[in-house]
Parts: structure tokens; sequence; C-alpha cells
């Protein structure tokens, strides 16, 4: 096993900076991502717009002020291992004695992670995983999101293909916790058609051959699947070069974005997804962040980015909400998701859970006039709170 990288945003030999003890009237952020392995692709780029809000809103390195505080950033890699992100959290509470752990990309982390956090009275900051388990009656009054609860993706997707007209549905996941709700989210609003095979393939899988023919074989007309990162490159160039898509549409959630169109090509035409934002999306902050990205990174940014960005900013509003008192981090979260979020996506509003209400849209893939795949927003699909809110015990807001 590799060893586990913590430090902060600055520097890149960090063991040092460690060892010592973070000011006590200093703010401190663990942010916990995935940089190592094949899904490092993912966690990079949310760590690029992670960097990129925070510099935004003035932060570049340790004690810099953030919102108007001065604030200590300790980064780690989970390696996409729920155990290893564990010890990193762990060490962060008990060593860095930190406010807030943000990042994470997979549920599985989340969920592990989750409980360590919050029985701990410290906030927990999602900028992507959406685990049903922090959604319902297990919700946290130290719980905030930037990013989406898992089942709504899918929840649209289920939609959309009910507005289709799609009645013979197969359905593929990897097998891990985002897989499992994203199925459930599916199959929670798809009414008008037959779901007629399933398959939990393993996190991680990069060879799609045999799945691919029992889809073609189950007389399926769509395929619904969330393939995400280096799965989703795989995935994709396999089903082109199958000739599926002839007789079977493509639906994917989270296979298809800007970080990941280049190494698919052209495999990504034809194929719809759903997601809460587009590149095509006008809004003055989409448009500047849009811009800011491009200039520092030189390509368009995806979804990992905007909502690592948008959660950056997020925390510096929350601390000015405050004026710099964050003493009561119950109530940091209280105002932060009072103020709701002035995203990249629009201003959004909080439910009662911590996570947003927001917009779905159906996305589309087609060449541009240089033959490029561009990716663009074509129609809203669904627009509502997420599924477990009702669970959530209401009370413990107060």
């Amino acid at each position: 096993m590799k060893k586990l990288v913590i430090g902060t945003v600055a520097a890149t030999a960090l063991a040092a900076g460690l060892a010592a003890p973070a000011q006590a009237e200093n703010f401190r952020i663990g942010f916990l991502n995935t940089l190592s392995g094949g899904a490092a692709i993912l966690g990079k780029s949310q760590l690029a717009g992670w960097q990129l809000g925070l510099e935004l809103e003035g932060w570049k390195k340790n004690g810099d002020k953030l919102g108007g505080v001065p604030t200590d950033i300790f980064i780690g890699d989970d390696q996409r291992k729920a155990d290893v992100g564990l010890r990193a959290v762990r060490k962060w509470l008990k060593s860095q004695r930190v406010h807030m752990v943000s990042g994470i990309i997979w549920s599985h982390i989340l969920a592990a992670v989750s409980r360590p956090v919050t029985r701990a009275r410290r906030i927990l900051m999602s900028n992507n995983a959406g685990w049903s388990g922090l959604a319902g009656k297990n919700c946290s009054p130290y719980f905030i999101s930037s990013s989406f609860q898992n089942d709504e993706a899918a929840e649209a997707m289920g939609e959309l293909l009910n507005q289709e007209g799609l009645k013979k549905v197969f359905m593929m996941a990897p097998n891990y916790q985002a897989g499992k709700d994203m199925l459930n989210g599916f199959q929670r609003t798809y009414k008008d058609g037959k779901v007629v095979g399933r398959i939990l393939f393993k996190l991680g899988t990069r060879d799609y051959q045999a799945e691919i023919s029992k889809v073609r074989a189950s007389g399926a007309d769509s395929l619904f699947i969330f393939v995400p990162g280096g799965m989703g490159i795989a995935f994709m160039k396999q089903w082109a070069a199958s000739g599926a898509g002839q007789q079977v549409r493509l639906y994917t959630n989270y296979a298809v974005d800007y970080i990941t169109i280049k190494p698919i090509g052209k495999a990504a035409v034809g194929s719809f997804h759903t997601l809460h934002w587009g590149p095509n999306m006008k809004n003055p902050r989409n448009a500047e962040f849009i811009k800011a990205f491009m200039a520092k990174n030189k390509r368009m940014p995806d979804m990992f980015a905007l909502q690592a960005y948008d959660g950056a900013r997020k925390i510096a509003d929350g601390l000015r909400g405050v004026k710099g008192n964050f003493k009561n981090l119950k109530n940091l979260v209280k105002v932060m998701r009072a103020q709701g979020l002035n995203s990249v996506r629009g201003q959004l509003k909080y439910n009662v859970n911590g996570f947003l209400i927001q917009p779905w849209y159906k996305r589309s893939v087609a060449l541009d006039a240089k033959g490029v795949p561009q990716i663009q927003v074509d129609q809203m699909v669904t627009f509502k709170t997420d599924s477990f809110g009702d669970k959530c015990p209401q009370k413990s807001w107060n």
C-alpha cells in the first residue's frame, strides 16, 4: 500500500509542516481527495477547481485569509480506499484539530468518514460524493454539500427515459455504494417500461466485452450506465467499437464530461446524460468560472472541478456570514445553508439535510464545425428536492 500523502495545497513535501500543530485562531480544513491510482484523473480535476476557488477568494497558502479568517488547509490522498481515507481523517481530527473535512469523491469513503467527523462535532462538506445514508434519518446538522445526492441524477435519467418513450432498459453500475444508489434512483422514477437486465460490475473494471454482449442479447432498446472516471473512458471506447449503439441508445451518468471527453473522443457522440451543469448555461458565475479555469488549466472545466470550486467559495461565504466567529460550528453550517449557494449552476437553496435543491438537465454530445466533440445542455428534466429529505429529523437543525 502506498504511503498516505497529507499536506498543504501550496507544498510538495509536507511531513515537517504537519508535525507542527496549527494555531488555534486559524480555521483548519482537511481536504480528502483521490490523487493516486486509476481514479486520480478525477481527483486532480477536483483539486484544480478547489485551488481556483480558494485563489479567487484570496487564499494561496496556509495563514492566508479565507472569508476574512486565517485558514490552514491539509490535503490527503485516500487512494480510493475507505480505510486510507479514514486514517487521514482521524489524524486530522486528533493532530491538526481540523474544523472541517471537505473534498471526498467516493461514496464508500464518505460513508466511512461521516460518523467520526460529525460525532466530533466538526463540519463535513462533500464536494462530490452524495451517499444516501446522510440524506435521510441519519442526516447531521454538521453536514453540507456543494454537489448532489447520488440518487438525483439517476432519478432524472428515469424521468428522461419515460419522456423519450423507451420501454426496455438494461442497467449497469459498479458494485459500491454510489452504484447501488444510482440504480435505486433510476428505478424510483422509471415507470413507463421494463428493466430487462441489471449488472453490478467490480469497481475499477476496464474490460466490458462480456457485459456489452449481455446487453445486446437482452433485447433492450436502451442502456443506463453509471460508470465514472477511467472506467467510463474504457467503457465508452468498447461500446463504440462493438457497434451496440446502432440498436441500443446509450444513456450514461458521470462517464462523459470535459475531463474524459478528450480520451473518449468521437465515441462520446450520440450518448446522452443527466447532470446539474453544462458549459452552455448562461449566468455570470458560470462565465467567470469557465474563463478563470481555462486560463489557469488550459482546458474546459468539468463537474468535479466546478463542485469543488463552488465548495471553496461557499466556505468563504459562510465565514463572512458569521463575521469570522466560527466557534459554534453547528451555527456556521446553519448560516451557510441559510445563505444558499451562489453557484456556477445559479443561485441554489439547501434542503433540510444539507443537500442542494437544483435542476437536472439532459446533456448530449455532438461534433462542432471542426469535428471536435462538444457537450451541451439540451433541456431541463427535473427540479425537485432529493428523495430522502423528508426522512431527516428537522429538529436536528434547530
